[in-house]
Formats: C-alpha cells, sequence, structure tokens
C-alpha cells in the first residue's frame, strides 16, 4: 500500500501532477497510426515529461494519450483492453443514450461535431506539447522528426492561445481543483469523512491505487507468465502475482467547447437594461464567482482539508446558504463542485450521525438531495483558444467575431463516476438540488424536458423578496469535439512500444 510521503512520480505523466501552468504556450494535436512500427519506435524514445520535482523547472513539455483505436493500432491485445472501462472502450460519441446523457443532443450532437463525432474517425493518440512563451514552434519541430513524421499522420491541430488566467467569458479559471493526496495523510474511513474536503485519494485519479471507496478501480492486470514482455510493468497492488498495465495512468477526457463571448455579455447586458452593474452581478451570480475568482460566500468558520488558510478564493462551502441566497443554487461553479460532504451540516458526534443516518434531524427538507463531492471530483486540465476580448468590447453591437472557447481537459480514474456523472447529474440534469426546470446557465444546452416544460431559465433567490427569474436564456456554449483517451504511465508506454508488430514471425 502507499501510505507515504515517497511516492513514486517517476511513472506518471507530468500532467497528473503539475498541469504545466508555467508553460503558457500550448499545441495539441490529434494524430492516427500511420506506420505501426515506426509509432513504437518513436514512442521508445519519445521525450515524455514525468512528474518529477526538476531545478530550474522543465521550459517544455510532452504528454500522451491514446483512445482504444490507438491502443489497437499500436497492437495491444483484446485481452487486454477487454478490462478499460465500458466507456473508454464505447468512446464518449458511442451511442444515443451516453450522448443524451452528457447533453450532446441538439446543435451539440455528435453529428455536427468537428472531430470525434459519428461522422469521424477517433483519433488514435493525443499529442500535447506545451512550452514557454514563444518557444512553441520549436518545440514541435524538435518533436516532429523523421521518424515521428513516418509513425503519425496529423488530423488536426486544434486551437489554444494564452488569454491570462482566465477563460473565455472573462472569469479567472483554474481555481478550484482537488489537492491530490499523494502522501496518504486523509483516512478513508467513511466514518470519519462527514463533511467536505478538498485532498482527493490518489486513486480517484490515478489508476492501480486505492480510491474514495477503498477499493481498486477495475483495470486491465496481465499474468507475466503468459505474457514475458509484462514484466517490466508494475505489479498490482490488491494482486502483486499480476503486472498492471494501467497503474500510474489515467482517463484523459477531452472536449472541445467553442464559446459565445459576445452573445453571453450581450444577453446579460440587455436583461440588467445597459447596467454594467447589475450585469455584473448577474454574471457573478450565473458563474458563482466574480470575474476577479473572489466567491460570492464568506471563508468558511472551520478549516477545511485540503485547503490553506491563506486561500481565500476556496476556502468555502455552501452550508450557509442552503437557499441560494447569496450564490444561487444554479450556479455554474456550485453544480459543477457542490462542496458537499457525507452527511448534510452533520456536528460530528455519534448521536447526530445516528440520527442524520436514520433520515431525521434535518433543518431542511432538501438538505440531503446532492451525492457527496468526494466520489466525483475531476482534476482539470484545459486551456481556452480564441483572441481575447473583454466583457467593455463584447457587449458592442460591433463586437469582433472569432472562434473562442475552451478545449477542456479533465483527468479521472472512472469516467462515468466521475466526468459522465457531474455531466449529466449536476451541470445538465433540469433537476438538481431541488430547483426545477433549468440547467447549467453556462456549459448546458437549452433543451425542454421530457414532457415539454422549458428549461431555458435560471433562478436568482432574493433573502429580501420573490425569486428572480431570467427566462428564455440563450445556449452559450457549442460542442465542437470530444473524446475519451488514456494516458499511460512511462512504463506501459514502453511495453506499447515493445509489442510484437503486426505480421512479425514472434507474435
Amino acid at each position: 500500500m502507499t501510505h507515504s510521503s515517497d511516492f513514486q512520480f517517476d511513472d506518471l505523466q507530468g500532467l497528473l501532477r503539475f498541469g504545466h501552468g508555467r508553460l503558457r504556450d500550448s499545441c495539441f494535436l490529434l494524430l492516427n497510426v500511420a506506420d505501426q512500427a515506426a509509432a513504437k519506435q518513436w514512442l521508445g524514445g519519445a521525450p515524455i515529461t514525468r512528474a518529477i520535482q526538476t531545478s530550474p523547472p522543465p521550459k517544455t513539455a510532452l504528454q500522451i494519450a491514446f483512445s482504444v483505436a490507438g491502443l489497437r493500432a499500436l497492437g495491444l491485445k483484446e485481452s487486454v483492453i477487454r478490462d478499460f472501462s465500458d466507456e473508454f472502450i464505447s468512446g464518449m460519441s458511442g451511442n444515443e443514450s451516453r450522448s443524451r446523457r452528457l447533453g450532446d443532443v441538439g446543435a451539440n450532437a455528435p453529428e455536427y461535431w468537428e472531430w470525434g463525432g459519428n461522422n469521424q474517425q477517433v483519433p488514435h493518440m493525443l499529442l500535447l506539447l506545451y512550452a514557454e512563451p514563444g518557444k512553441i514552434a520549436a518545440w514541435r519541430k524538435k518533436v516532429e522528426t523523421k521518424l515521428f513524421v513516418k509513425a503519425f499522420q496529423l488530423l488536426a491541430q486544434l486551437p489554444t492561445q494564452d488569454i491570462g488566467d482566465i477563460e473565455p467569458f472573462g472569469f479567472v479559471d483554474g481555481i478550484s481543483q482537488p489537492n491530490i493526496d499523494w502522501a496518504a495523510q486523509q483516512t478513508l474511513d467513511s466514518h470519519q469523512r462527514d463533511s467536505f474536503s478538498n485532498l482527493l485519494a490518489v486513486g480517484e485519479v490515478v489508476l492501480g491505487y486505492r480510491n474514495e471507496y477503498k477499493q481498486y478501480t477495475v483495470r486491465p492486470l496481465i499474468d507475466p507468465g503468459s505474457d514475458p514482455g509484462a514484466a517490466e510493468l508494475p505489479p498490482a497492488e490488491e494482486q502483486p502475482e499480476l503486472k498492471d498495465f494501467a497503474r500510474n495512468g489515467s482517463y484523459l477526457v477531452l472536449r472541445q467547447l467553442g464559446q459565445d463571448v459576445p452573445g453571453f455579455w450581450q444577453f446579460l447586458d440587455n436583461v440588467s437594461g445597459g447596467d454594467a452593474a447589475q450585469r455584473e452581478q448577474l454574471a457573478a451570480s450565473m458563474v458563482g464567482r466574480r470575474r476577479d475568482g473572489s466567491p460570492l460566500l464568506p471563508p468558511a468558520s472551520a478549516a477545511i482539508p485540503g485547503i490553506a488558510a491563506d486561500d481565500h478564493l476556496n476556502r468555502f462551502n455552501y452550508l450557509p446558504d442552503p437557499g441560494g441566497t447569496r450564490c444561487p443554487i444554479g450556479a455554474h461553479v456550485r453544480r459543477a463542485n457542490p462542496r458537499t460532504g457525507d452527511m448534510p451540516s452533520v456536528s460530528g458526534c455519534f448521536f447526530s450521525r445516528l440520527l442524520k443516518i436514520l433520515g431525521f434531524g434535518l433543518k431542511r427538507y432538501d438538505e440531503d438531495l446532492i451525492a457527496s463531492t468526494r466520489f466525483h471530483r475531476l482534476l482539470r486540465r484545459g486551456r481556452a483558444y480564441g483572441p481575447l476580448l473583454t466583457p467593455e468590447q463584447a457587449v458592442k453591437a460591433d463586437a469582433p467575431v472569432a472562434e473562442r472557447g475552451l478545449q477542456f481537459i479533465c483527468l479521472v480514474a472512472n469516467i462515468s463516476r466521475q466526468f459522465e456523472f457531474v455531466q449529466n447529474a449536476w451541470v445538465v440534469n433540469g433537476k438538481f438540488a431541488g430547483l426545477q426546470q433549468e440547467r447549467d446557465p453556462l456549459l448546458a444546452h437549452r433543451q425542454p424536458l421530457n414532457d415539454g416544460t422549458p428549461t431555458d431559465q435560471f433562478h436568482r433567490p432574493d433573502a429580501a423578496g420573490p425569486t428572480q427569474t431570467v427566462a428564455h436564456l440563450p445556449q452559450f456554449i457549442s460542442v465542437r469535439g470530444g473524446a475519451y483517451f488514456f494516458m499511460p504511465g512511462l512504463s506501459a508506454i514502453r511495453y506499447l512500444a515493445a509489442l510484437p508488430h503486426q505480421g512479425d514471425p514472434s507474435s
């Protein structure tokens, strides 16, 4: 078991630990394997950035992830592939039911995507390049050797652009991230985990380690007796006689989200009657934070594990605001991370906990409507694209039109329980935490419910009077493409590089 600060980071790709925020320039490439032998040869010597501390820090980074089609193109056996999750194997746009759950309907349907949808082949590989400002072109040129060009076919280069620490709508981004408990400091005992914590078990993000359920996520394990090539893979913690192909790897969810920046701010400006202050207040209530990232609630009175005492942008929860009069219940950040614990408003004593388990002692009937957050966290690693457009520029009728948005990336160990749950149950669901007839004001579509009930509205409870309703809310974000990838550990990449070539007599 991993119970010390001596976590072995050298087999992890760096994106899992660092995010490469210092490396402001980036280049995301969607590739297909064109020549299997050349691809394996390149992978064997690829300059993949590891999750180790270096001094000075690296000036460039390279990370690799594969779709299930990419693993097959490299010759990974079906006996190994079948133990990946069903979501990864079938893909993001693999069936109509999944698309409906993710909100990929109407104009967001995969048939309209620019890549990864029903009408396109899912890319074999995602190559993520990062560099210090002004150095990305040289880094890409260095990576794209003659061998690389022979090995891979470039399908698309996804746009990225450094616009600072904000996302295209103008709000400071990347504030609320779970802190991975690399040193196993926090207990996984559910009896001691009633309240919200920002510390997350390693196994929630990295495969091969215990998750918040104290379990190991199902993943490909290989018997070295039947596959001598697996000898260099790390052993499975719970079954050390088997080799763990997925250990130190993670599922990477990629979605290209187009953002209608002029449409967002012009709509809010119209609703606010052209009043700039009211426009800002409405925008903050929809997002759940002000543009500078400051929360709409005061800091929590008690300490929150995983959040530093001086982290004023993140040291809060929603317990003091059950009715959403400070931060509306339907606000984007409240939906994406409700900051709930295992028990609603529990005092900590055994008797109080027992009453809650039995269904008594609730202050409000809707206190326990939201699942515990710790089972559904995401580690986000996205990058914006498109030219910067400030809200003051966006409200003007002649605001310049351009492709703007976010290459949304998150890392999880369980696609269904983490990304798909958050997307389905919290973001696009018309019913959330007691709310009815509204979806996420930023991310969601505006399709009516099955009975025809409209969902194009946003409610702002007011402690001094009736709830304020913003009606006829347009759709501000559109899905342009997406896919599920697996980002392996370094040992698994070496294993892939050493696989016998198809047609090789030894295969």
